[in-house]
């Protein structure tokens, strides 16, 4: 298992790569966080991740799964923790040796390629701005996950999801060019297939700011552009990526996971209402387990903030150890792939025809 995950993760072609994790972040801090690291330096021999937070409460936690810090595994000692509610700006000006700031000064300094935080998300995306910036040509960084999809092993790519409630056309055409450039280096493929969320397929639908972005992507040479996505196309794998505003792309999300629960907990009620039913669903058990693998949040878990000098990876905040190792492969994919020295690139590549 562990020699799958390390060639899927390219690992041997990792050279020195350290990942610095905000160990104290989310709604389970170093009870998770700990035993995820671990999990993840088992499978890949090249790696080393640097472990941010209070030192004694994570050397404790070492202690429970009888390891302890060496060469590969690095305490970090921060002395402040950013609460899950807390104001993105209190934890900017007031908390400068939180985890979470701590983890992303490392990559600014350089000891470390990448930062995982289940960590509160505005707060995360207001630090990492501020520490990182922005690479040239880009005005707003954006949230991009990526979610399951009716075909296998096909998930799309979505942004923004929430880093930005308001955004021009010119954002959006941003957010385009950098979730191309991502599934083209992380997922392999060649001329991502990019719709823009609308309430329609037809062109004369959407407002203002939908129907320019749907000009600018339409006249991009590279950009792969097929048009406008209504929001019940989304999860039917026709698109790799699929561009919208983070107020419309967190609504989407969130109404979306929602339907997920609700339907999850009508199929739980249906076959425990009396004997025959529960009979059924235990026949049914082989294929409701391989359907809830397929859309398993955790398995999808790792959320990208794209538009950064520096790698960061958002993981939910109630993240188990399965869903947060998973946010650190999504780390070392994109470190391996050198995501933001791609998308710069690209945008200079891009901004260089339009002078010309």
């Amino acid at each position: 298992m562990a020699n799958g995950i390390c060639n899927t993760l390219e690992s041997s072609r990792m050279k020195n790569i350290a990942i610095a994790l905000d160990a104290m972040g989310g709604d389970h801090g170093p009870k998770v966080i700990v035993p995820a690291a671990l999990m993840v330096l088992k499978e890949c021999a090249e790696l080393c991740l640097i472990l941010v937070g209070d030192s004694d409460q994570l050397r404790k936690e070492l202690v429970i799964h009888r390891a302890q810090e060496n060469e590969r595994l690095v305490i970090h000692h921060a002395s402040e923790c950013v609460a899950m509610n807390e104001p993105p700006s209190q934890a900017l000006r007031g908390k400068k040796d939180s985890s979470m700031r701590v983890a992303i000064d490392l990559v600014k300094q350089g000891k470390a390629q990448a930062c995982v935080s289940a960590g509160n998300t505005g707060a995360l995306m207001a630090i990492a701005r501020f520490v990182l910036k922005t690479l040239p040509g880009i005005d707003r960084p954006a949230i991009l996950a990526k979610l399951p999809t009716m075909v296998p092993d096909k998930p799309v790519r979505v942004l923004d999801l929430g880093a930005n409630v308001d955004s021009s056309a010119e954002h959006l055409f941003q957010f385009a060019i950098m979730g191309a450039v991502l599934a083209e280096a992380v997922d392999n493929i060649t001329a991502p297939k990019v719709g823009l969320l609308n309430i329609g397929e037809e062109e004369i639908k959407g407002n203002e700011q939908v129907k320019r972005t749907a000009q600018l992507l339409a006249d991009n040479s590279y950009i792969n552009y097929l048009g406008y996505v209504e929001g019940n196309v989304i999860f039917q794998g026709k698109f790799d990526v699929v561009v919208c505003d983070g107020f419309v792309g967190n609504v989407a999300l969130k109404a979306s996971e929602g339907v997920a629960k609700m339907v999850a907990g009508y199929m739980k009620q249906a076959f425990r209402r009396n004997l025959l039913t529960k009979l059924i669903g235990l026949c049914a058990l082989p294929i409701l387990k391989q359907l809830g693998r397929k859309i398993d949040v955790d398995r999808y878990n790792g959320a990208s903030l794209l538009g950064l000098r520096g790698i960061v990876i958002k993981s939910h905040g109630s993240a188990n150890v399965k869903a947060f190792r998973n946010a650190i492969r999504e780390a070392i994919k994109e470190v391996n792939k050198n995501v933001p020295e791609r998308i710069s690139s690209k945008l200079d590549e891009l901004l260089g025809e339009e002078a010309a």
